[in-house]
């Protein structure tokens, strides 16, 4: 037995069950959703930057945490909101809100859309369509609708590509994923779904319609999470989904695998990462160790007994890396995280050396920065960057806004309501925060994304 993990934070998402509309694909025109600056913008304060313990010095220039008048980039963020009455947040859920935060003339501006149609966001993220502006693709829980959102004046307007209805208990989008899976030169939408674990491929057509093929389904099924990858190298996309048994609140375990789709070759689900009695809501798939060739990397959820103030950690949170030849009951551990789950992995360069590290947001012990060592496939390097942080999803994202070749890790603290960024300097971590919400338990943060500027 580890370790007795207190539960700092409540389980604020509330999905509620809509009628269901049909799942025909489509391109229904809503109507116009007005955008508006966000009264909440807040420039950082000096006491908001703070040294944190956390990386060995790099031997590179020390990186400035002076942020320019102007970002080329800004960042996206995904809630699922709740009404505020008396300035204290209720358990009644609010539309569907992204919002757009953009740093110019030396603030970070927020912009706000929100859609009725749904009471969660649960990932926002850009689509950069060949000969055509910058867009955006919104996944909804409930309803579940994706939609594309173009910008008209000085407003966002949303297109229906998909309304999908599955005929389950719920009727969510939870994921989606953009690539060019067959290699024309134009990019597919993939999308994971509750809870009848419908994996659904979006192709545009010629007369700029979108097509849905419904690669998977399986019965009360949840599929959390979407990523794409070449682990073998061919030069032909996979996608990597993990489907579990819908989700249970203080269930003693959840079962669950991590399956993989080749959509070029109708090849399909073939599970590559068996987690038994254990499950993983969060995979990550991308080269972290920089030989080129992709590998997934799956945080398998702790092992625990009890509930509240007596849970129990009997076994952590495990990294388990597979790479394209692994059995799939025999993935490498090449860290551990002492928590419940850890729902992101985020991948970047923090000091610009052409080395990548990982940071692992988990649920109540904070952000951890795995680094891998002279052999990847043994035990990495892991260092504790922030225990002030935390979250139920704990939104994180590497990116690198002011595009001086090293990372910024933006992470959504929802515990206090703040956004915050991380810069490395002299192998240290200092943070600030670049916004931060009046009511912390309004909102629930389900993605960040960065998105280029455009005119």
């Amino acid at each position: 037995m580890l370790a007795r993990l207190p539960v700092r934070f409540g389980l604020l998402a509330i999905c509620l069950v809509l009628a269901c509309k049909g799942e025909k694909p489509s391109q229904v025109q809503s109507p116009a959703v007005a955008t508006t600056p966000s009264p909440e913008t807040a420039a950082p304060s000096q006491e908001d930057r703070a040294d944190r313990p956390g990386t060995s010095p790099a031997n590179h220039p020390a990186a400035s945490t002076a942020l320019p008048d102007s970002l080329p980039n800004g960042l996206l963020l995904a809630f699922s909101q709740f009404r505020v009455v008396d300035g204290k947040a209720t358990s009644d859920p609010g539309p569907a809100r992204f919002d757009l935060l953009t740093r110019e003339g030396g603030e970070w501006k927020l912009e706000t859309v929100e859609d009725k149609q749904s009471n969660i966001f649960h990932k926002v993220m850009p689509l950069e369509l060949p000969g055509e502006p910058l867009q955006f693709i919104t996944a909804a829980g409930t309803d579940a609708y994706v939609k594309l959102w173009r910008r008209k004046g000085r407003n966002l307007q949303s297109t229906t590509l998909w309304h999908g209805e599955f005929g389950g208990e719920f009727n969510r989008i939870r994921d989606v994923e953009v690539a060019d899976l067959y290699g024309d030169g134009t990019p597919e939408l993939v999308v994971a779904t509750h809870d009848q674990g419908v994996v659904a491929i979006l192709e545009r057509q010629a007369n700029k319609r979108w097509k849905v093929d419904q690669i998977d389904r399986r019965p009360n099924t949840f599929v959390h999470e979407i990523e794409i990858g070449d682990l073998d190298a061919d030069g032909v996309l996979e996608i990597y989904a993990t489907p579990t048994p819908p989700n249970r609140l203080f269930a003693p375990g959840q079962p669950g695998d991590v399956v993989r789709y080749i959509p070029k070759t109708g090849q399909g689900p073939t599970v590559v990462a068996a987690l038994g009695t254990r499950h993983a809501k969060e995979i990550y798939v991308g080269d972290v160790d920089g030989d080129e060739v992709d590998e997934l990397y799956v945080p398998v959820e702790a092992v625990t007994v009890g509930r509240g103030p007596d849970l129990q950690l009997i076994k952590p949170i495990e990294i388990r890396r597979y790479d394209a030849d692994t059995p799939p009951d025999a993935g490498i551990v090449v860290a551990t995280i002492p928590d419940q789950h850890a729902r992101f992995l985020t991948v970047g360069d923090v000091d610009g050396d052409g080395k990548k590290e990982m940071i692992v947001a988990s649920f109540s012990t904070g952000l951890w920065l795995l680094r891998p060592g002279k052999d990847p496939k043994s035990e990495w390097g892991v260092e504790s960057t922030d225990r002030d942080s935390s979250g139920y999803e704990h939104a994180a994202r590497f990116a690198d806004l002011d595009e001086d070749g090293r990372d910024e890790l933006y992470v959504a603290d929802d515990k206090q309501g703040e956004l915050r960024r991380y810069v490395w300097v002299n192998g240290k971590p200092k943070r600030e925060v670049i916004h931060r919400r009046p009511v912390w338990r309004s909102r629930m943060t389900w993605n960040i994304v960065e998105f280029p500027r455009k005119p």
